[in-house]
């Protein structure tokens, strides 16, 4: 499915990830501290509150808008639910955030089995926050992971946007990749100089090819393509290394 963007979601997710990277290197938080694993995940969670409230009131627009801003906070955090616990996972991917998200796409969406599942979702998310809470830290690696999925979901929006035809969102959305890059480009850099240099090389390009006031939508897509590729290698080689080193 589409992972839709949420500026409120992902700009916290990432200020997370910049307050407690230090911490985090010995897989520890700071006493007294949430674990950035932690503090992830529960920053993805008023999203699917926000859904719940809106699906009571009969408000579907805002249903979707705040279930769309869950997903793109949740494919930040989700491999780590997926490392611990691969069922967990399934319920609230395969079976709760598919049938939701199918039933807001609907010309008639059916307020009560929404409502049902969004808040047996609710219930199961926060099973899931529990056991974190109380499991010793995974590797690491996977903070890194996640940190690098989280900064990825503005980057994934610019493609639809641009074949879309909404300019203004492709260029917002790529803005925000842009601003985040920052965060995140020593973990690309320490894995690949050379993917770093050309990513680095391409940002620029896409800058340039949204100037424009009708862009060419095969030249943005193919540099956003290039870029994701490259990120995406990064981002698989850090997940590969650690799933080894779990």
């Amino acid at each position: 499915m589409r992972k839709s963007r949420s500026l409120f979601c992902i700009a916290l997710l990432v200020l997370v990830g910049r307050i407690t990277y230090a911490g985090q290197k010995s897989g520890m938080p700071a006493a007294g501290k949430e674990s950035f694993e932690v503090a992830g995940i529960k920053a993805v969670r008023p999203n699917l509150v926000k859904t719940i409230d809106s699906l009571k009131i009969g408000d579907f627009a805002a249903a979707k808008e705040a279930f769309e801003a869950y997903d793109a906070g949740w494919n930040g955090i989700e491999v780590y639910i997926n490392t611990r616990d691969k069922s967990m996972y399934n319920e609230l991917e395969l079976n709760y955030q598919a049938r939701i998200a199918k039933g807001l796409e609907s010309a008639t969406p059916d307020k009560d089995a929404l409502l049902t599942d969004a808040q047996a979702m609710l219930a199961k998310y926060d099973e899931a926050i529990s056991a974190v809470q109380k499991a010793p830290p995974l590797n690491p690696l996977f903070d890194d992971v996640a940190r690098l999925r989280m900064v990825r979901a503005s980057l994934r929006e610019v493609t639809p946007d641009v074949k879309a035809g909404n300019f203004a969102k492709a260029r917002k959305a790529y803005a925000e990749f842009d601003d985040k890059w920052d965060s995140i480009e020593d973990l690309i850099k320490a894995r690949s100089a050379d993917s770093y240099t050309e990513i680095e090389k391409a940002m620029i390009q896409v800058e340039s090819a949204l100037k424009p006031e009708k862009p060419d939508a095969d030249q943005v897509t193919g540099l956003v393509k290039g870029i994701m590729d490259k990120y995406n290698a990064v981002v698989a080689d850090i997940t590969k290394d650690a799933r080894a080193q779990q």
